[in-house]
């Protein structure tokens, strides 16, 4: 998100297609929606493997807490646990896996008449075939634009299963396709995708969301990929830049890549330059991220300190408010509490969302209370603020 994501995909320790991934537990994730939605943007739950009968009920009670938290969608490969997730969270966006092999106008229309919001169409497509899904389906397309590709159809390869009893489709692919065959050659793995120069073509087609592969991945390369096509975006929606620099695919290649990047499918058809036949070569020498700058939200803070009452604070940011009084403020017996002393110590946001940059303190002359309480208050009146910005995304069953 710092790096400029609008949205992000993330799993449980379960029902996710990346199972050996270090997933998040339902607590993580509840305090990943409210930190995603504090900065205006979207997280997503990937249920994106073949379930169970008997796995219904607890898949509910992975949902049920996130649902409530506010999670915005769900990404679902199971076409019986999609009519299961429209029918019992109707105010729950419901996303199409890519694993669902939507290759077609049919396939994307039978869900949007079941009620899905987008599909994220099989990743064997091209752009014209995508572009006629948006067109004559009228749903949401999600296409990946970086990342590994499979050799086989989306979601339809069963090698792993078969050569070590672990399937794909339920999250343990083992990845035999990065395997030497043949003597030695790598014939079935394939390079990765990288799209940066396509990126207009794509968005004139009528994509509505550009996927990144992120998942077993470093933050480093997370952070780096996401920034790069942040920029391009950037500047083809405010300047009109519709070529990548040649530098720009030199430092994707350069992050993490099988043995070359090309552009998939989009204009090709099983072609040999898709394959690396060598073994992948991924570099291990990232950008380092300590030195990047984390997003703060700037909100503005009055604090009232009066003797014999209640410390006061009051935090605004965009609109919301919150506002509390806590602890005693009592008349100093020997050196009393400077409001230079108050404004340094309510500054100390720490790893909270926000930053005060404008403090205004109204205190009595000789006061004093102890750091411990204005840290409590400060801290208090961040959880207040919070909440009511967090408010409006929380449901009920």
């Amino acid at each position: 998100m710092n790096a400029g994501a609008d949205a992000v995909y993330a799993g449980l320790k379960r029902f996710g297609a990346r199972n050996y991934a270090c997933n998040f537990t339902v607590e993580q994730f509840v305090s990943a929606i409210d930190y995603a939605h504090l900065f205006g943007k979207k997280l997503y739950l990937t249920l994106n493997i073949l379930m169970k009968d008997a796995e219904l009920e607890e898949v509910d009670d992975c949902i049920r807490p996130l649902y409530k938290a506010g999670l915005d969608g769900v990404i679902v490969q199971d076409i019986g646990l999609i009519s299961h997730i429209i029918k019992e969270y109707p105010l729950l966006d419901v996303h199409v896996s890519t694993q669902a092999f939507v290759t077609g106008v049919y396939g994307a229309s039978l869900y949007k008449k079941m009620g899905a919001k987008r599909v994220v169409p099989a990743r064997e497509l091209s752009l014209k075939e995508i572009s006629l899904i948006r067109e004559k389906a009228d749903i949401e397309v999600e296409c990946f634009i970086h990342g590994a590709m499979c050799y086989s159809y989306s979601g339809m390869c069963l090698m792993s299963s078969f050569l070590g009893g672990r399937s794909g489709n339920r999250g343990c692919c083992a990845g035999p396709c990065r395997q030497p065959y043949n003597g030695g050659d790598y014939i079935l793995s394939m390079k990765d995708l990288c799209t940066v120069k396509d990126l207009p073509s794509l968005l004139e087609a009528g994509v509505d969301s550009l996927k990144i592969e992120g998942r077993m991945k470093s933050k480093e390369y997370v952070y780096a990929v996401t920034k790069i096509y942040r920029e391009f975006l950037d500047g083809y929606y405010e300047k009109g830049i519709r070529k990548a620099e040649d530098g720009t695919v030199k430092e994707l290649s350069s992050l993490y890549s099988r043995s070359g990047l090309n552009s998939g499918y989009l204009y090709s058809h099983n072609g040999g330059e898709m394959i690396t036949r060598e073994r992948g070569s991924y570099t291990t020498e990232l950008p380092g991220i300590s030195g990047i700058k984390e997003k703060k939200l700037e909100a503005s803070c009055e604090a009232v300190f009066r003797k014999g009452k209640e410390a006061f604070i009051r935090l605004k940011y965009n609109g919301f408010e919150g506002k509390l009084s806590y602890g005693k403020v009592e008349e100093a017996k020997n050196r009393p509490l400077s409001p230079g002393e108050m404004e340094k110590q309510l500054k100390k946001t720490g790893n909270s969302p926000f930053v005060f940059t404008d403090i205004r303190i109204e205190a009595d002359k000789d006061v004093f209370m102890p750091l411990s309480l204005i840290n409590e208050l400060r801290r208090k009146g961040i959880e207040a603020l919070e909440e009511d910005m967090l408010h409006v995304y929380r449901r009920s069953l």
